[in-house]
C-alpha cells in the first residue's frame, strides 16, 4: 500500500516570488508536495487605498505564478496557520525570517499555536541579503553608524542567489480559498515578480550608469523605482546586487546603488538590535526637544499633508504621495525636513502619514530616515541640516518641472519661476497659497532648540 503524500505550507508575507526563495527550497525538501498560502490580515488593509491595492496586486500575480495553487485565508495569522495546519495534515509551515519588531512577535505567537498541536514553525533565509543581528563590530556590539556597517557588511558578503526549482510540486488547494479584493475598473497596476525582474533588467541597461548623477532629480524620474518590488519581496536584494556584479559593472551608479542597498540593510539592522525604534527617537540625548502641538500646529500639518504649504517642492511631494502612493528619495527628504524643522512637529506624525501612503513603505527605512532628517537618529551631527526648501528645489528640479508637473497652479511660471511665486507679478494668479511659515524664522528657531535640548 502506498503511503499518504506529506504536505507542507509555505507562508507568504514579504517574500512574494518564486525565485531565490531559500524557504521555499526548504519546504520542498521537507515533503512531498507544498501549499503556498497568503493570509490577509486586515491589518494589511487598514491603510490609505494605494497600498492596499498594490498588496493586492502583487497577490494576485503570486497566485498565477503558483498555477492558482495559493490558498488566500483572511484573519488573524496565529488563529488561521495552526488552524489550516491541521486542515491539510501540515507537520511544518515554512517562512521566511522575520526580525521586525510587529513581525517577530506575529511569528513567535504563530510558533507557539503551532507548537501546542505538535507543529513546527520553520524559517528560513532573510528578506536582506545579509540578514539583520549578522554584521557587528570588533567587539561584539552593532553599529550605529552607517560608514563602518557599510564596510563590514560588504566585507560579510552575501550567499549566491538561490536557483529556482525547475519543478515545484504544488500541493493544488483541497481547502477553502478567500477571495482578494476587487481592484477598481480601470487600475492597472505593476506589480509581481515578472514585473520586478522586466523593470530590474530595463534599469540595469538603462539607468544604472547614471544613477550616481541622476538620483537626486525628482524632475527626470530616472531612479529604478525598485523599492515596492523590495517592499513585497518580489524580488530578493542579493539577486540585484549578484546581476550588478555579473555585469563587471564598476561605474558610480552602480557603487551608488550597491550603498542604497546597504543603507536598507542598516536600517533593518538598527530596527532588530532596536525594536523600540521604531516610534521612538534612536538618540536619547535629543528626548527633551520640545515640539508644537495644539489647534494652530493641527492646522499646519493639514496643510503639509494636503500639498498646501505654499512651497511649491514640498507641496509637489505631498501631491505626488497621494496620488501615486510613491515619492521621490529626495522631495521625501525636503518634505520631512519641512515638518521636522520648519513646523516643529515629532516626526512620527509624518513617518505614519508616510506609510499609511506610501505603496513601498516599509517600517524601518521609513521611521529611521525621517529620524535621519530629524537628527534623533543615526547620524553624528544632525541638527545642522535643516533643508531649505526653495534651495534644495532650484538644485534638484533645476527647470521647475516637477513641480509644475504636480502643481497646477503654477504651471503659468517657466523654468526655476516656479519655485518662487512670491517673486513674480503674476505668481498667485491661478490660487496657489502663500507660504504657511517664513522658512529663514523657523531654521533659527530649531537649530536653537536644538541647541537647548543638547545642553
Amino acid at each position: 500500500m502506498a503511503s499518504e503524500r506529506t504536505t507542507a505550507i509555505l507562508w507568504f508575507r514579504r517574500d512574494l516570488r518564486l525565485h531565490d526563495h531559500p524557504a521555499l527550497l526548504a519546504a520542498l525538501e521537507s515533503a512531498d508536495e507544498v501549499l503556498p498560502v497568503f493570509v490577509l490580515d486586515p491589518r494589511l488593509l487598514d491603510t490609505a487605498v494605494p497600498r492596499s491595492q498594490r498588496l493586492v496586486a502583487s497577490v494576485r500575480s503570486l497566485a498565477a505564478d503558483t498555477r492558482d495553487a495559493l490558498v488566500v485565508r483572511r484573519g488573524d495569522p496565529v488563529d488561521v496557520i495552526p488552524r489550516l495546519a491541521r486542515q491539510v495534515g501540515a507537520r511544518q509551515v515554512h517562512v521566511t525570517r522575520e526580525t521586525t519588531p510587529f513581525g517577530a512577535a506575529r511569528d513567535r505567537a504563530v510558533e507557539r499555536a503551532l507548537a501546542d498541536d505538535d507543529r513546527e514553525l520553520v524559517a528560513t533565509g532573510t528578506p536582506y541579503a545579509v540578514g539583520p543581528g549578522i554584521v557587528l563590530n570588533g567587539s561584539g556590539a552593532p553599529y550605529k553608524v552607517f560608514t563602518p556597517f557599510s564596510r563590514a557588511w560588504r566585507q560579510h558578503g552575501w550567499p549566491a542567489p538561490a536557483e529556482r526549482p525547475a519543478r515545484i510540486a504544488w500541493a493544488h488547494p483541497r481547502v477553502a480559498s478567500d477571495d482578494l479584493p476587487e481592484l477598481p475598473d480601470g487600475i492597472r497596476l505593476e506589480a509581481g515578480e515578472a514585473a520586478a525582474r522586466t523593470r530590474w533588467a530595463t534599469f540595469l541597461d538603462d539607468g544604472l550608469d547614471a544613477y550616481g548623477d541622476e538620483r537626486d532629480r525628482p524632475d527626470l524620474d530616472t531612479t529604478s523605482r525598485m523599492s515596492a518590488p523590495l517592499k513585497y519581496g518580489e524580488i530578493h536584494p542579493r539577486t540585484m546586487l549578484a546581476d550588478i556584479a555579473a555585469r563587471g559593472a564598476r561605474s558610480k551608479g552602480a557603487g551608488t546603488y550597491s550603498t542604497e542597498l546597504a543603507w536598507r540593510e542598516f536600517y533593518a539592522d538598527v530596527l532588530h538590535h532596536n525594536p523600540r525604534s521604531a516610534w521612538h527617537d534612536l538618540r536619547p540625548e535629543l528626548a527633551r526637544l520640545p515640539y508644537d502641538s495644539g489647534a494652530e500646529t493641527d492646522r499646519l500639518v493639514d496643510a503639509w499633508r494636503e500639498g498646501r504649504t505654499g512651497y511649491p517642492i514640498v507641496d509637489a511631494g505631498m501631491r505626488q504621495l497621494l496620488e501615486e502612493g510613491w515619492m521621490h528619495n529626495r522631495v521625501r527628504m525636503i518634505t520631512a525636513s519641512f515638518l521636522t524643522k520648519d513646523l516643529h512637529v515629532w516626526w512620527p506624525v509624518g513617518a505614519q502619514h508616510f506609510l499609511d501612503h506610501l505603496v513601498d513603505g516599509d517600517i524601518a527605512s521609513n521611521n529611521h530616515g525621517w529620524q535621519w532628517v530629524a537628527g534623533t537618529g543615526t547620524d553624528a551631527s544632525p541638527y545642522f541640516r535643516v533643508f531649505n526648501p526653495v534651495t534644495q528645489g532650484r538644485k534638484f528640479d533645476p527647470d521647475g518641472e516637477y513641480v509644475r508637473r504636480w502643481v497646477p497652479e503654477l504651471r503659468h511660471l517657466t523654468g526655476a519661476s516656479a519655485h518662487e511665486p512670491w517673486k513674480h507679478d503674476n505668481g498667485y494668479e491661478k490660487d496657489y497659497p502663500q507660504p504657511i511659515v517664513d522658512h529663514d524664522d523657523e531654521r533659527k528657531e530649531t537649530l536653537a532648540r536644538y541647541e537647548r535640548a543638547r545642553r
